[in-house]
């Protein structure tokens, strides 16, 4: 048994596809066949069904999973823990932003992380925050940027690095743009423009309208603050943002706190609590790229 094939394996795990894991590991979809192959012939079971158009987990494959991502974090420990005697970090970390992030401290952060251990190889990708967090809760992902409606989620650790309301914004002439706040009830006959589900600020905005029994007709929806205030400037709508993001719009747009909504809208780093140097290493650069010293809890 290699650590490769159990590299493999996890890897067909997490993408249920033979070609997207090949993709991942870089190498032909075959190796990774073969690999597996050779991995099922000495374990005497199959570890996938694929028999349908995804490569599913076997009743084998779903009692080898845990213990093949623990046997591959205790190979990686070892080489980060000789690593860091010799204070020299290696290794790889796996990023993940939430969709149409512009928050340009975390990229400084990433940099100079780089600049300190160029021996880590560091990879980004983008989704959306709901399914972020389970990548960190998987261990598909070492540490993420999410958007949030609690300060922490469940079993994750967390550094918040954006607390603010919601706000409407709507274009110079909308009805409501004379006014200084509006509330749920104000937005519930109009059409809505917002971030699609999955993200922290629609948990928001949705937790908020269901506390009051209120059902707004979400119109159109948008992964990034571009698109929604274009949309809201073209009058299609009502634009339900942060403050921070509806700020850069305010030559354009009016916005209105949405007074019955208290609830935050958070952006924040999460990582799991037991972590490698490499994880510990870019916290500490986030931390200082933010202008922050703690992780809120």
């Amino acid at each position: 048994m290699e650590l490769r094939q159990l590299e493999y394996f996890v890897t067909v795990a997490e993408e249920r596809n033979f070609t997207r894991a090949a993709e991942r590991v870089h190498i032909s979809q075959s190796g990774v066949s073969a690999q597996i192959r050779r991995l099922e012939r000495e374990l005497g079971a199959e570890l996938f069904d694929r028999s349908g158009r995804a490569a599913t987990l076997t009743v084998a494959g779903k009692a080898a999973l845990g213990h093949a991502r623990a046997a591959l974090a205790a190979a990686g420990a070892l080489g980060q823990a000789v690593g860091e005697v010799a204070d020299l970090i290696r290794g790889r970390l796996t990023i993940g932003m939430v969709v149409g992030c512009t928050v340009t401290p975390l990229f400084d952060a990433l940099a100079a992380f780089h600049r300190a251990h160029p021996g880590v190889e560091i990879s980004l990708l983008e989704d959306n925050s709901d399914r972020l967090t389970e990548g960190v809760r998987a261990g598909a992902l070492d540490l993420a940027l999410v958007g949030t409606a609690t300060t922490t989620p469940e079993g994750l650790e967390a550094l918040t690095i954006i607390s603010e309301r919601l706000v409407a914004a709507v274009p110079v002439g909308h009805p409501l743009a004379a006014r200084s706040r509006v509330t749920l009830r104000d937005l519930v006959d109009l059409p809505i423009i917002c971030m699609p589900p999955g993200t922290g600020l629609r948990t928001v905005f949705d937790q908020g309208c269901a506390a009051l029994s209120l059902h707004p007709a979400v119109a159109l929806q948008a992964s990034a603050a571009d698109a929604i205030a274009d949309l809201a400037g073209r009058g299609l709508g009502v634009a339900v943002l942060s403050e921070s993001m509806a700020e850069h719009y305010r030559d354009r747009l009016t916005a209105l706190p949405i007074a019955d909504v208290e609830a935050p809208a958070l952006l924040a780093l999460i990582w799991k609590g037991a972590h490698g140097p490499a994880v510990r290493e870019l916290l500490a650069h986030a931390r200082r790229a933010f202008g922050t010293e703690t992780s809120p809890r």
